[in-house]
């Protein structure tokens, strides 16, 4: 989902696989409740296209209204794409979000996008919630598994503590899903309205709790946290800074055992977010 803030922390840096750009259309649409609509990309050039699972990263490029398809900078690499697109006019640029991988099949590339988060939707959302089959994008993503776009990274064994909102289920699901049987996981999340609530399948033991909007750090503080816990949290700034101090702070955990990202900030819109990311570089999630 839209994100930024914290670069999360992580146990270990993963082997850095190259990303590649893939031009992609979209094949499908589907709402998946009142506040999140499913997205379904389709293209040749998936075929190049990995993921490692979990809550792994994109960036994505969608058309200004006047367009057909994304402006992108051309013959760019990995390590250069970022200056060569920042150097194109901004009213003509492909318009640039971080997105979760919430699906992967041969030929096709599923994404969740939230919808009327934090007040008026920015550009990706009503993009999203108008799109139709054929519509052109494309995206920055990893050629192999064992990339820097994932940050869930639990050691072995270890109980789990997730928490997000509604920004953050996709990659919650992904979590969920990667998880191995025989794990524990204590999951908290933040939802505008119930029948945004889904089927979150995993083999690993999980309880799992829906909150209503605003009372996700209420929900958690008295949960009783197990010792050698790691802790994934995702979503408004705020809360997930909220959240990692009273982790952190109150209840004793090792700070280099909770990953933490802000994917969007209250009283900011996307393109604030945006300018931010793109004077801080490539390394922030949008």
């Amino acid at each position: 989902m839209p994100n930024t803030g914290a670069r999360p922390l992580t146990r270990r840096e993963p082997p850095a696989h190259p990303y590649a750009f893939f031009d992609l259309h979209v094949v499908r649409s589907a709402r998946l409740g009142p506040s999140m609509v499913r997205v379904t990309f389709g293209g040749t050039a998936l075929d190049g296209f990995a993921t490692g699972g979990r809550d792994q990263r994109i960036k994505l490029f969608l058309p200004h209204p006047h367009q057909d398809a994304p402006v992108m900078p051309e013959n760019s690499t990995d390590a250069t794409w970022f200056a060569d697109w920042r150097a194109l006019d901004p009213a003509e640029r492909g318009i640039m979000r971080s997105y979760t991988v919430r699906d992967h099949r041969p030929g096709e590339l599923d994404i969740d996008f939230a919808l009327h988060t934090g007040g008026a939707s920015g550009p990706a959302a009503r993009w999203a919630a108008a799109a139709s089959a054929g519509d052109r994008v494309t995206v920055l993503g990893p050629t192999g598994p064992d990339n820097g776009g994932c940050d869930f990274r639990p050691p072995p064994g270890a109980p789990v503590v997730i928490a997000g909102d509604l920004t953050a289920l996709p990659a919650i699901a992904g979590n969920l899903a990667w998880l191995p049987a025989g794990t524990s996981a204590q999951v908290w999340v933040e939802i505008p309205h119930p029948g945004d609530r889904r089927d979150l399948p995993t083999a690993a033991g999980t309880e799992i709790t829906w909150v209503s909007p605003g009372g996700l750090p209420d929900a958690v503080r008295p949960a009783t946290i197990p010792d050698g816990a790691y802790a994934w949290i995702a979503g408004e700034s705020a809360m997930v800074k909220a959240l990692r101090r009273h982790l952190v702070t109150e209840r004793g955990l090792d700070r280099r055992a909770v990953t933490f990202t802000g994917y969007w900030r209250r009283g900011a819109t996307e393109e604030d977010l945006l300018a931010e990311a793109v004077t801080a570089g490539p390394a922030t999630r949008e």
